[in-house]
């Protein structure tokens, strides 16, 4: 029995970037009409956001999918994730709930059943707080959350991103997390200079 039959028709797919929307999407789009729903307003700078939703936006449109912007506010982020920038991982658990909430608010307002997202994919998020806020948030607005874990899968997503070209940043997406990575990456080299 296909536990995913009684699933529903349409679903938000929440994307934060090209290369990470390749799996996820192609393992939905068999069993639902899937919207791709771009709502990243933790994505700095302006001009990192603009080349992540062009790269999500091409991919959809290959794929033959609706593609939804939500408006970018930066604000909004920083009010709510940046306030909890004293510890990485709860910044990020709210930084999930408030883009799956964008996403779960537009599907309620949109008469689409149910939401997911593509942060899962990511080796490096939390895929048990992701979850958390999903079905959270669309509880609260009577969508359903499609929970799924894509993290096996990003191997593939990364090699078929560079076979398309697609641009694949080196930071989650956020100013905190853009210097958390330069600060890896300067100590990654330093530690290969003494090595």
């Amino acid at each position: 029995m296909d536990p995913r039959r009684d699933e529903p028709e349409v679903l938000a797919l929440h994307a934060c970037c090209g290369p990470c929307l390749i799996e996820p999407y192609d393992d939905l789009a068999g069993d639902f009409e899937v919207v791709v729903v771009y709502a990243n307003p933790n994505i700095h700078p302006l001009a990192e956001y603009e080349r992540r939703r062009d790269v999500a936006a091409a991919y959809a449109e290959q794929a033959g999918a609706r593609f939804i912007e939500l408006p970018y506010e930066p604000s909004e982020w920083l009010a709510r994730a940046g306030a909890v920038s004293a510890s990485p991982a709860q910044r990020c658990r709210e930084c999930y709930r408030l883009r799956l909430e964008k996403v779960a608010k537009w599907a309620a307002a949109n008469g689409v059943d149910a939401v997911t997202t593509t942060l899962t994919v990511s080796p490096y998020q939390d895929p048990d707080a992701i979850t958390a806020a999903g079905e959270s948030v669309a509880g609260d607005v009577g969508v359903r959350y499609v929970a799924r874990d894509y993290r096996e899968r990003y191997p593939q997503a990364t090699r078929r991103s560079r076979e398309l070209g697609m641009y694949r940043q080196n930071y989650c997406g956020c100013v905190m997390s853009e210097l958390e990575a330069a600060e890896r990456r300067r100590q990654h080299k330093a530690a290969r200079r003494r090595g």
